[in-house]
């Protein structure tokens, strides 16, 4: 088969790389951004020959689609607000397409091409990263192990490995979409109906064995199509953020100031925007690419032959010293690499423009990220 790569940053290496890699039967990989020279960096660290760099812009979708034509799969790792496009554009070559995701209506608008995509014969499955993406995938299998499911909880972040103040963060993907999940709105379940609660609000404590202290909160995008999925079969299902504890409130102060606001205000006679401005400083002065962890947990309560079940999923996955990709792109990339070529194969439970969590084989998803060492802890818990 042969995948095409659309963006060269942080996560297209992570997906060239497991491409590559990790996936014997894939027998080319074309890594396209605007900067070929990105692309070609890409290709030379990847170091394979069946890896070859392409010039694309992805604004250009008469471009994209021509690229599309001669590729099983697409993945798109450039920002999310192409992805509707690009979705159209994979119907138009019939060419299965899957992105990384990370934002609700993008995602309502791919959602509503399904009656294209299954007469085009191909998948358009969205949000296939970490969270939204792996976590869909892993609350479903989760889910299928009780008679009736009550509660799933999610918790998920990305963390610096030495953390650094004020933030103890460091950027591990698109400045934009931290944003974003910092301001928009979180659908959750409660009380077994869809509502909207405010993001960076209900903090939590949580810990893992070998640790510091650790937060969750509420932010917007990871629970994806969850929400609808479960709707009349859950009665609780909610996600949040993990940080280093007290990062959620001093980035809150700097959202409250107005410094992620998108109107323009007049400085010195020149008009700005707080977000870019902030963005820009965030990106100069939070590091990146410095050894990170991800850390997962997911917890179901439900009931089995009558009794009050808990389960835990937990993932503990840190940057691979041999390789030198981050945690953050092994478990954002290799899930939509391993997806990209399910589609490839036919290899799906339907066709069309579908979530992931309905599409995709849990337990084919599971022991493929087993086999990159990409490992889940499975706890039954007391009641």
């Amino acid at each position: 088969m042969k995948i095409l790569v659309l963006g060269a940053g942080r996560m297209g290496l992570g997906a060239v790389f497991d491409l590559a890699h990790n996936s014997p039967q894939v027998e080319a990989v074309t890594v396209a951004d605007f900067d070929l020279k990105k692309a070609e960096e890409v290709a030379e660290k990847v170091g394979i020959d069946k890896v070859a760099p392409h010039h694309v812009d992805v604004s250009n979708i008469s471009d994209v689609a021509e690229l599309m034509k001669t590729h099983d799969s697409a993945i798109s790792c450039v920002n999310y607000w192409y992805n509707a496009e690009l979705s159209r554009a994979a119907i138009a070559t019939k060419t299965n397409f899957c992105d990384l995701g990370g934002n609700n209506y993008i995602v309502d608008e791919q959602l509503a091409l399904d009656d294209e995509a299954k007469a085009a014969g191909i998948n358009i499955i969205p949000d296939c990263g970490l969270a939204p993406g792996m976590v869909s995938i892993l609350a479903m299998h989760g889910a299928k192990r009780f008679d009736e499911i009550e509660e799933i909880r999610i918790r998920v972040g990305g963390l610096p490995q030495n953390p650094q103040p004020p933030l103890n963060y460091q950027l591990v993907f698109s400045v934009e979409g931290l944003i974003n999940e910092y301001i928009e709105v979180a659908r959750v379940i409660r009380d077994g109906k869809i509502t909207e609660v405010q993001s960076m609000t209900e903090i939590e404590s949580l810990a893992f064995d070998d640790f510091p202290p650790l937060e969750a909160f509420q932010t917007s995008g990871g629970t994806s199509t969850l929400p609808d999925t479960f709707l009349g079969k859950i009665k609780e299902l909610d996600y949040k953020t993990i940080r280093y504890a007290g990062h959620c409130e001093r980035f809150k102060t700097m959202i409250d100031l107005g410094l992620c606001s998108s109107e323009e205000i007049l400085v010195d006679y020149a008009r700005i925007t707080p977000r870019k401005v902030f963005g820009e400083l965030l990106t100069t002065h939070l590091p990146a690419d410095e050894p990170d962890y991800v850390l997962v947990r997911l917890d179901f309560v439900g009931k089995s032959n009558g009794e009050t079940k808990r389960l835990r999923y937990d993932i503990v996955d840190r940057q691979d010293e041999t390789t030198g990709l981050s945690a953050m792109m092994r478990t954002t990339a290799f899930p939509a690499s391993i997806i990209a070529q399910m589609m490839a194969k036919g290899d799906v439970l339907k066709r069309g423009a579908t979530p992931q969590e309905k599409a995709i084989d849990s337990e084919k998803f599971i022991a493929e990220l087993e086999r990159r060492n990409i490992k889940i802890t499975q706890t039954e818990l007391s009641a």
